[in-house]
């Protein structure tokens, strides 16, 4: 772990040598009502779900007309990361591949390398180490490089380090949770705001697994929730007390999972006399249907039933600070595959991620032997 590392200028330029694409990879989504059960197939393929359950977890996309809001926002993110690397004198492509849904990463990589490039950096949609939300990326890139039955793509692929701790990450949340709380000053009770961080609750084994050495998933929420609160406070010239809470538990309930739900939570502020809330979704990147179903639409209600004024804060998106991050973190990449010197930039007192993982870092405990780019392990390519 780096205990202080400071953000460095952006330079004028970027230099991504030796790597000829970057791809970015997200979770993917449906676009239309018709996809959504075969979308939910792939998440969950292997775990034996029946497909009325399926239907029945549908309904959230089915109220948005089947539609989730993640491409469009890769597409935003996707554009925004094109014009800044064009500003900065980079003429490297940028591609997109999902490991859920249309554009699938396999058939991503099978077209960068039919466009002629064979050294790759993958900047993934999720930023922080845990099994489903590093390790399983990397599963998914090793099982595009191996390209099915077709054979093994001509491709070597590195990714970018877990980013959460990225001041620029940090100042997008810390520009989205002001916002916020400006919107529910004027509906606040008498009591005090408090800023609610919430993010993908996931079971607590895999929790505890989760970046062994070098903090988990846990400890890397709460450096960014420290860190948020922290200059919130300092720029409204005040104190604000803060929670790290969960949405989405998907498990059956004889298995642990993070908690305290979100929900429950709101219930408790409001008992607890709470002027009202800010919810800050700082395991999320973009706007997807945890975000715009479990929080806008499923706490929210919440919070209306029991009184409790609430705002909720803007994920990073294209926030500039955030965007400028990703370049950064491109950049500082590409200087490491050239064995020069740097300083990643991370929060004070914040872990650092890493470029390369150990075979016990965020284990798949369905399938430990399961191979993935990206780590140090026998059977796996690095």
């Amino acid at each position: 772990m780096i205990d202080r590392v400071t953000s460095p200028e952006s330079p004028s330029r970027i230099d991504l040598s030796p790597y000829d694409a970057v791809v970015l990879v997200s979770f993917g989504g449906p676009e239309a009502a018709e996809e959504v059960v075969p979308f939910l197939e792939n998440v969950t393929r292997g775990r034996g779900i029946p497909r009325e359950r399926l239907v029945e977890v549908g309904e959230h996309y089915f109220g948005f007309g089947g539609r989730s809001p993640i491409n469009d926002q890769c597409r935003a993110l996707l554009a925004a990361l094109r014009t800044g690397l064009a500003e900065r004198g980079c003429s490297v492509p940028v591609y997109w591949g999902n490991r859920n849904w249309h554009p699938f990463l396999a058939d991503t990589l099978a077209e960068i390398v039919a466009d002629g490039h064979h050294r790759v950096l993958a900047l993934t949609t999720s930023a922080y180490p845990s099994y489903s939300s590093c390790r399983q990326y990397r599963e998914n890139l090793y099982d595009a490089v191996r390209n099915g039955t077709a054979g093994d793509l001509d491709v070597a692929v590195d990714r970018i380090r877990q980013y959460a701790t990225h001041p620029g990450f940090v100042a997008a949340s810390v520009d989205a949770t002001t916002e916020a709380l400006d919107r529910l000053d004027a509906s606040a009770g008498v009591g005090p705001v408090r800023l609610v961080f919430v993010t993908h609750s996931i079971p607590t084994a895999m929790s505890d697994t989760s970046g062994p050495g070098d903090g988990g998933y846990l400890e890397w929420h709460q450096t960014v929730a420290r860190a948020v609160a922290g200059e919130v406070g300092a720029r409204r010239g005040t104190t604000y007390d803060h929670d790290l809470v969960f949405c989405s538990r998907s498990g059956p309930p004889s298995q642990p999972w993070l908690e305290p739900d979100v929900n429950d939570h709101l219930r408790g502020l409001a008992a607890a006399g709470a002027g009202g809330a800010v919810l800050v979704p700082i395991g999320f990147v973009s706007d997807h249907m945890e975000v715009v179903y479990d929080l806008d639409t499923e706490a929210v209600a919440t919070a209306a039933e029991i009184g409790l004024p609430v705002a909720r804060a803007a994920t990073a998106g294209t926030h500039p600070a955030f965007v400028g991050a990703l370049l950064d973190l491109l950049a500082e990449r590409a200087a490491v595959a050239r064995d020069e010197d740097v300083t990643p930039a991370a929060v004070p007192g914040g872990p650092v991620g890493r470029y390369v993982c150990p075979a016990d870092c965020c284990p798949n405990l369905r399938d430990p032997a399961r191979p993935a780019l990206c780590q140090t392990a026998a059977h796996a390519a690095v």
